[in-house]
């Protein structure tokens, strides 16, 4: 499951970029405002947010150390900022003085890569943080960027869709068109893969586009080849441009982000959709996990940054709407879990019908062809069969309420029937195995309120375990007494 753990909305404007560094999280956006919040309660840090930029700000990144920020602007410069202090380090402005679009560091922190809209790519070098080398892109703005893991080579991507390997000499080793319409975001995988076909050196890249896709490819870094980029796969689970992907810190997992306010999670090796969440109410723009935990962040143009954890175990196939909707019934389903079911079966272009006409699960249940086809105004007929197709499926999955866990039985946090429940501070009451882990994680926040806990004390609830337990039995007696 994904569940949505808290929602940031320090930001009066759309927010462009999202990055985590092992401590804290950076958001940025078109309001010219950096804002950085520590991961232990997601307050915002005493010194945020950071002005320095006198225009829009695109992108930011930490180093891998935590200890830098990099963020750049439609104001033509890069500014890296010290994060213990929120001080500013040193601006570099882009030669061609041309509004920069994307920046990254280097594994090692060697080097800082600017693109900008006219193409131009600036390599920074972070020692005596002054200008290095610099090159040009075929044609188009750079707006992605991606370094190798060794920190020797580079991907970068461009509004005409192409995706180019660079090594640290500003050699341009391989361009290959990717997306036709322009790509948008490229990420690369840190762990080593084989196809079963090449030896291990091979690493996944993402990139995604204009052209609604994110595709998957085969990657190998080495001067002698020029660079290896060798086509895996196409995700096309989005219905609209796709702004943004990442991989999860073991490369197990993609995200996207896009124009139809849809994220998507999938299963790497597979491709295959585990999450569809679409608590966004405008285009997400932005996308990143944590460096080592399945914690994510989506920032979007509603200005808002939302935070996910995701659970250790991940499904190997399938979709959250099909696992949630074995805990509870279809009629319980709130708005956002039927537009998380549209997206899930391909009809996100009816997300926002379906919000304007307040669809939830039970109005779900009961849409008939002539009420989609009068009151929502779906003129196609094969579309109408569909949705209708589609909702007898869910008709047929529905079991009896009777048989449906009580949701107070379920524990907030992992959404399971709970079988040693405790109270905590806040007084709601969890499965105690899961609250230890939020607690051991360094969380002092509530998992429902997002208030800070008065205490980490957890009471054993012995009158709703015993509430628990009787509604076994008698479950298990209807169970026997019907199968006789």
């Amino acid at each position: 499951m994904a569940t949505l753990i808290h929602t940031l909305t320090d930001h009066s404007d759309d927010v462009n970029c999202c990055a985590f560094s092992s401590s804290c999280l950076a958001t940025c956006s078109l309001d010219k405002t950096i804002r950085i919040y520590s991961l232990n309660d997601f307050t915002e840090l005493p010194y945020s947010p950071l002005k320095g930029h006198t225009y829009a700000v695109h992108c930011c990144c930490f180093s891998p150390s935590g200890h830098a920020l990099a963020s750049c602007s439609t104001d033509g410069s890069t500014i890296v900022w010290d994060t213990h202090d929120g001080q500013m380090l040193a601006v570099l402005g882009q030669p061609t003085g041309s509004p920069v679009r994307v920046c990254c560091f280097s594994p090692e922190s060697t080097y800082l890569v600017s693109g900008a809209a006219d193409g131009s790519i600036v390599l920074w070098n972070m020692h005596s943080m002054k200008f290095y080398r610099s090159g040009n892109v075929k044609d188009g703005s750079l707006v992605a960027c991606a370094f190798s893991p060794d920190g020797n080579f580079f991907v970068t991507g461009s509004s005409c869709g192409d995706l180019a390997i660079w090594d640290d000499k500003m050699r341009c080793l391989r361009n290959e068109k990717a997306h036709d319409l322009g790509v948008t975001c490229c990420c690369i995988s840190s762990h080593p893969v084989s196809d079963g076909e090449r030896a291990s050196g091979y690493f996944q890249m993402a990139s995604c586009g204009q052209d609604n896709k994110i595709k998957v490819w085969f990657i190998l870094f080495a001067d002698f080849l020029g660079g290896e980029l060798r086509y895996k796969y196409t995700l096309s689970g989005h219905s609209a441009p796709v702004l943004a992907c990442a991989f999860s810190y073991d490369g197990q997992l993609l995200v996207s982000g896009s124009v139809d306010k849809c994220v998507i999670i999938y299963e790497t090796n597979t491709g295959n959709i585990l999450h569809t969440l679409s608590q966004h109410t405008r285009y997400v723009t932005t996308c990143a996990f944590a460096p080592r935990s399945l914690l994510l962040a989506t920032g979007s143009m509603d200005k808002t940054v939302r935070i996910w954890q995701l659970d250790n175990k991940q499904p190997c196939a399938g979709n959250a709407v099909e696992n949630d909707s074995k805990m509870r019934t279809v009629e319980n389903w709130s708005e956002d879990d039927v537009s998380a079911w549209l997206c899930a079966q391909g009809f996100t272009e009816l997300v926002g019908l379906f919000k304007a006409n307040d669809i939830d699960g039970k109005e779900l249940l009961n849409l008939t062809r002539e009420s989609l086809n009068n009151e929502l105004k779906i003129e196609s007929l094969g579309l109408r069969s569909k949705i209708l197709q589609k909702i007898e499926e869910l008709r047929m999955k529905t079991v009896p309420v009777s048989a449906v866990v009580p949701d107070e039985f379920l524990c907030p946090i992992t959404r399971e029937l709970m079988k040693d429940p405790v109270i905590a501070a806040d007084g709601y009451s969890y499965e105690k195995e899961a609250m230890e882990n939020w607690i051991s994680s360094n969380r002092r926040s509530s998992p429902m309120t997002n208030l800070p806990l008065s205490s980490l004390v957890l009471t054993p609830n012995r009158t709703l375990k015993m509430a628990i337990n009787r509604w076994l039995e008698t479950r298990q007696k209807c169970g026997d007494s019907t199968s006789s």
